[in-house]
Formats: C-alpha cells, structure tokens, sequence
C-alpha cells in the first residue's frame, strides 16, 4: 500500500505545474473602465431619450423606437456583458455562449475527422453551408423573412466555445420559409484538448431548430425562436448523415451530461436526455475504447463495434487552473492571426469622421458670424481700428486653433480605422470627458439635455465609447502587427519573417 501510495506521489510530482495567470496589465484594467463605463452611459442614453418621447406628442414614437433600439441593441448586451464576466464561468461546461456573454445552445454533438471531409458529409447530407454575418447578410435575411422569401445560405447569429465564435454553420431551410429552419453550428476543438472523461473528438457542435421569429426574453432583440427538445434536432443531423454515407460511424456517449432543461440565450425553453453522438467521418479514428459506451444508431438499437476500432494511445494534458480572473481571461482569448476589420471598428471611426465634418461646418458657420458672436460677448469689433485688428488676430487664431483639431480628428480617426490602438484610446479618453461634463451639467440642472440641446453630441460620443470598447474592437487593435523588413518581408510577433521576405543569402 505504501509502495503505491508512493508510485502515485510520484507520478502526480512528474505533471507539469498548471500554467498560472499573469498579473492583469494596465491597458486591461484601462479597457475594463471604457467597457463597464460605456454601459453605464448606455443605460442614461436610453433613459434620455424614453424622456423625450412624452414631449412631442404622437412624433414620440419616434423617440420610443430609438429607446427600444437603444436598449435591446446596446444597454442590456452590455450589462449582460458586464455581469455575466464575473459570474458565468469561461471554460468548457456543454454549454455555448452568445455574445452577450448568456449561456446560449448546449453542445449536443461530436465530430471527428478532418475539416474537408466534415464539409463534404454535411454537403451529401443535404445540408447548405450558412454565410458570414455581414452587414448585406443581414439585410437580405430580414427581406427574406419579411416577404417570406428563400434564403438557403442565411447566416447564423453568433455562438462562442473555447472563447470563438463558430467556425461555421450548417443549415436546411423548412418549406422555403427563412424563419424556420434545421441549423447547426461547428468549432474545432483546441489542440491537445479532451472532453470531460478523457475523450478525443476533432469537432463540437450544437443543433437546434428554428421555430419561428420573435423577442428574445433577455435583450428584446427580434431573434429566432428555437423548438425546445433539442434532442429531435440532435437525432435529425445525425440521421441525415447515416442516410447519406452509410460508412459514417456514430458512437454515443450516454449519459454525458445528466438530461436536464434550462433556457438558451434567447431565453427560449430547451430540454435534453444528455446523450452526446460522436460522428466519425471520412475515416477518422473513433471513440477510444476506455471512454467508449454502447455504440447504437440514432434510434437507439446497440451496434457492432468495428472490429478495426481500436483505441489511440494517450496523451498527457497539462491541467489548467480552474479559476482565472475575467480580465485575465479576456487576454487569454484566441485572436485570429489577421484579423478582419470588425463593424465596430469601422463604425467608431465613420462617426469621429462624421464629428469631424460637423466640426468644420460649425467652423465654417463661426468664420461668417465672428462679429456676431464678439457682439454678444459685449465685444464690439467695429469701435476703432485697434478692436478691428484684435477681432481679426482672435478670429484667425480660433479658425486655426479649431481647425487642428478637427484634422487631429480625421488623424486619429483613419488611425482606428487601421488598428491603431493609443488612437482608440485617445477617443475613448475624449468621449469619456464629454460624456462626464454633460452627464454632470444635466445632474446639477446647469443644462438641460433635449433633441433642442445636446443630445445628439453626447448620443454621437456614447455610441463611439460604446463601439470602440466592444470585445472586437479591442482585439482588432491590440492584435500583433506585422513589421516590414529591410528585405521587404512581413515579420511577426515573434521575429519570423514571412514567405514574402526576400530568401536570399
């Protein structure tokens, strides 16, 4: 016994110790401050412009439109944000989470094989791969729904595990209607990763039906409903494979989870026996036999095992911490090696653009109506040549002073839109600034803040810190750049330099 308790001893000494977080860094502590702040700032934009509504009459509609839009699509994803990062855990539990940070889909099927031959039993299968969700995506799959019109390819609303959104989506359209549908969602598992009870599988994916289109119950957004027994999705995805390459294998892990129900980031009902199908493709190695339960079609009738299965050796997984800090967390996030320009990005930049222009009218607007604006200071520029000269100096001075900053403006404007992450900041410190004064002035009854007023400035410098501060912006500039080389290569990160570098010796 005490042989073995000492072998034992041993073998947990020869692990390698869990990888333990680093400390939090100044620039998240910084992000983490814009973030919880622009939602604070959120919450008083929608609450300014739900006053507005009860003082134009019927025109208020307008107004309560923009607080429904305000709140579905910025104030509540935010604080669900901001609350779900401190309490919803960030590794793997079987369930998906949206991009709020709720728990959306539970991951209700396995894969394993290579990518092309996952591709290519979905596409026999009958299944038509979903697009990106792109600003014209997302218009055509709101015409469609509208007009009851085909859509095969519609996009998916994003899903994230292993802290990505999916890697892409499969979908089957019910009766040419888009607004119900057969759709599942894949993500490649990490490198080395197991699922809990030692299993390998290359893939996870999550299989729901779309129902009909409605609210969803926590952010009021018009959403896809979900049918609730996710199961029957489950059973179809895997049927509909067997059906069309009876060299696919299926090896059900019963009991996975325990069978329970909940709601999904929609807030929509889901329910599941928690049984997880591993789908085998192309070849590829099926479930070890130490991990392995009763190997049965989706029907539920016991299989032969293949007498070719044979179990793959293992492989030591270094353990991680169990918690991390949410910050922490957020660094720790994979972020594609050139990652595409977000919506957020480009959005935040169109508008310091557009704050820029509207500068250079009210510049413009100043030129013409100097001697005015002297006058009403109790300023009279015509009273002698001596006030002539001084009104002439002050005018050209403003002009200049005002013009270098809306220049300053474009500057850093053009600067976010290329991943520049000190002019991200700098805005960020600017719009805080303006959103404190004015928030300030209204609080103490020094000005009041209407459509009349100010409002449209502070809901321009809302909407920026608000866009700027977003998870995509942020990795987006503080993403790794490429330097060039003398000999013209790109070199990462890491000082490799690129296929593209000159190979000379």
């Amino acid at each position: 016994m005490r042989a073995a308790g000492s072998a034992l001893h041993d073998s947990v000494d020869e692990r390698p110790a869990p990888e333990l977080p680093a400390r939090t860094s100044f620039r998240s502590l910084l992000d983490g401050f814009f973030f919880v702040f622009a939602g604070l700032a959120a919450v008083w934009l929608s609450w300014l412009l739900l006053t507005e509504t009860f003082g134009f009459g019927w025109a208020g509609i307008v107004f309560f439109v923009a607080f429904w839009v305000v709140l579905a699509y910025l104030v509540l994803p935010r604080l669900h944000r901001i609350l779900t990062t401190i309490y919803v855990p960030d590794y793997f539990i079987g369930r998906t989470r949206t991009s709020d940070g709720l728990l959306g889909d539970p991951v209700n099927l396995a894969f394993d094989g290579t990518e092309a031959a996952l591709h290519e039993a979905m596409s026999a299968a009958g299944w038509t791969r979903a697009d990106e969700v792109t600003l014209a995506t997302s218009l055509r799959i709101v015409r469609s729904t509208i007009c009851r019109r085909s859509y095969d390819e519609a996009p998916v609303s994003p899903l994230f595990l292993f802290g990505r959104m999916q890697d892409f989506a499969y979908q089957q359209e019910v009766a040419g209607n888009p607004a119900k549908r057969h759709h599942v969602r894949f993500w490649r598992t990490p490198d080395g990763w197991l699922l809990p009870g030692g299993t390998r599988v290359g893939w996870l994916a999550a299989g729901t039906f779309d129902r009909s289109v409605g609210f969803s119950l926590f952010t009021l957004q018009v959403t896809h409903k979900i049918d609730a027994d996710i199961d029957v999705e489950r059973d179809h995805i895997v049927s509909t494979l067997v059906a069309a390459d009876p060299t696919v294998r299926v090896d059900v892990l019963r009991d996975f989870s325990t069978g329970y129900h909940s709601r999904n980031g929609g807030g929509d009902t889901i329910r599941t026996d928690g049984d997880l199908p591993v789908v085998v493709v192309g070849g590829g190695s099926s479930v070890s036999d130490s991990a392995r339960a009763t190997r049965s079609d989706p029907a539920g009738s016991p299989l032969p095992r293949p007498a070719s299965a044979s179990a793959p050796a293992p492989v030591e997984v270094p353990k991680r911490t169990a918690f991390e800090s949410p910050l922490r967390l957020a660094e720790r996030r994979p972020v594609p090696e050139r990652m595409a320009r977000p919506s957020a990005t480009s959005f935040g930049a169109v508008v310091v653009v557009l704050r820029a222009l509207a500068g250079v009218v009210w510049l413009v607007s100043l030129a013409a109506q100097w001697n005015d604006v002297l006058a009403d200071a109790g300023f009279d520029p015509t009273a002698s040549a001596d006030a002539a000269a001084a009104s002439q100096g002050a005018r050209i001075f403003a002009l200049v002073a005002l013009g270098v900053v809306i220049a300053v403006q474009v500057l850093l404007a053009v600067r976010i839109w290329f991943g520049g992450n000190l002019s991200r900041i700098v805005v960020m410190v600017i719009s805080t600034a303006n959103i404190s004064v004015a928030a300030l002035d209204s609080f103490t009854g020094d000005v009041e803040i209407t459509i009349r007023t100010t409002l449209v400035t502070v809901a321009l410098d809302i909407l920026v810190l608000l866009a700027l501060s977003s998870r995509a912006a942020r990795d987006f500039a503080r993403q790794p750049r490429r330097r060039r080389t003398r000999r013209g290569g790109a070199e990462g990160a890491d000082g490799r330099v690129s296929a593209g570098a000159d190979a000379r010796a």
